[in-house]
């Protein structure tokens, strides 16, 4: 499950916005986890999970430098739909992930209870928030 501002969500949904990127100072173990054909839920930040989405291809970045966060910000930006502020809070990031998005699908708005502050979550059988007990059905 990926947690994302409603407007990244929203251009997720018109197709706008089709590669989601993670960068962070220290690695962590689900950015190895991921992989192409996986299934992404997205959900609103403080709002419902809205959409899903599958995972077309998958770039993983290790060591990374600033100048190295430049180039890709130059190459992918366009794809990615950060601002000025998003790209200047990641100079410092070491780890990064970028994932092309594909075969979105708008959902019936649905809420669910999460009381961490993780932006990603890697579901699994015991802990999927009921995502995976019920098929989520398309948007009428």
């Amino acid at each position: 499950m990926v947690i994302l501002k409603k407007t990244y969500v929203d251009a997720i949904i018109e197709g706008r916005k089709t590669i989601e990127s993670r960068f962070y100072r220290t690695k962590h173990k689900w950015l190895s986890r991921i992989e192409k054909g996986d299934k992404l839920f997205l959900k609103v930040s403080s709002g419902p999970v809205a959409a899903t989405a599958a995972v077309e291809a998958v770039k993983q970045f290790d060591n990374l430098t600033a100048g190295q966060i430049t180039t890709l910000k130059d190459k992918y930006n366009r794809h990615i739909l950060g601002d000025e502020k998003y790209w200047l809070e990641k100079m410092n990031s070491r780890f990064g992930i970028l994932v092309w998005l594909k075969d979105v699908q708008q959902i019936a708005p649905r809420f669910i209870t999460k009381a961490d502050w993780r932006a990603w979550v890697v579901l699994s059988p015991k802990a999927n928030f009921g995502l995976l007990d019920h098929h989520s059905a398309p948007k009428p």
